[in-house]
């Protein structure tokens, strides 16, 4: 069964603990919590302080994604303020095993993303130490962007390449999902549904929840 992790950023920060008493109360799995540094990427958004918030009152898995350079500076301050997984971009940081490391000693379980332009043999050496590959299906720092479909055949490699080297990790895409290409991406092989305005910009948030939990896709290998 594939999970769906509504992203926080695309909420009302306004009416943030509505958001949260949102994603407790629907059929959605995960919390997806975007830091942006506006320096990896454009924008900025928000840090431990307000992750360690939003963990008072979430019931549910936190999915922190660093959108940030030189994650290794502030691994241990995510996991305190609450994070169950962190996920870090390959692109990131030139020390990826360490982090990874890191981030497993800091009691998390470990992702790292990958960028449309980054290849999937990047993660050739680590694939066997990660609990999560992060594909981006748009170019990460700005929500509401339109899925770039060349990342199927992407998520597929992906898929494969955990399947042959018999690695523990999941695939969660992340980037223009909705309900118009979720089963596309199920179908290739991810695992973990990140949803951000197709949920909090509808008009009825849970039904798209439900909707998305609801579609089927089994994962063909391209092996």
């Amino acid at each position: 069964m594939h999970l769906v992790a509504p992203s926080l950023l695309a909420a009302d920060f306004r009416r943030l603990n509505e958001a949260i008493t949102f994603v407790n109360e629907s059929e959605a799995d995960w919390f997806h919590l975007d830091v942006m540094d506006g320096n990896f990427v454009p924008n900025i958004s928000f840090g431990p302080f307000i992750i360690e918030q939003i963990a008072q009152d979430a019931t549910k898995y936190l999915d922190v994604h660093l959108m940030i350079d030189q994650p290794e500076r502030y691994i241990e301050d995510f996991a305190k303020a609450g994070a169950s997984g962190i996920t870090i971009h390959a692109e990131a940081t030139n020390h990826v095993h360490r982090v990874v490391q890191q981030i497993k000693e800091a009691g998390c379980k470990a992702g790292v993303a990958l960028n449309p332009h980054t290849p999937v043999g990047v993660l050739e050496n680590i694939i066997e130490e990660l609990d999560l590959v992060l594909i981006m299906t748009v170019n990460p720092g700005f929500g509401g962007q339109k899925f770039i479909y060349q990342s199927i055949p992407k998520i597929r490699q992906a898929y494969d390449m955990i399947q042959v080297r018999n690695s523990p990790a999941i695939i969660e895409v992340d980037g223009g999902i909705g309900l118009q290409n979720a089963q596309k991406v199920l179908e290739a092989g991810a695992r973990v549904l990140v949803a951000g305005s197709a949920v909090f910009k509808a008009d009825d948030p849970a039904e798209v929840v439900r909707r998305l939990k609801a579609i089927s896709g089994n994962p063909v290998s391209m092996v």
